[in-house]
């Protein structure tokens, strides 16, 4: 009784899709997943930054 079977979890998904309807729910996913991939980019960039690279020489004539 205290845990949720499949048919709970299916309701709850059906309600859910009633109130808010599909076409939302699909732009809250692609919202989602740009965040998501968003942060991956962040942070490979950040990681990609923080390696310290060789100055530049400027040749004085």
């Amino acid at each position: 009784m205290g845990s949720l079977s499949i048919w709970h979890w299916l309701i709850v998904l059906l309600v859910v899709v009633l109130v808010f309807g599909t076409k939302k729910l699909g732009g809250l996913g692609s919202d989602l997943g740009s965040a998501v991939k968003g942060f991956r980019d962040g942070v490979r960039g950040e990681g990609a930054s923080a390696t310290p690279q060789e100055p530049h020489v400027i040749d004085q004539r």
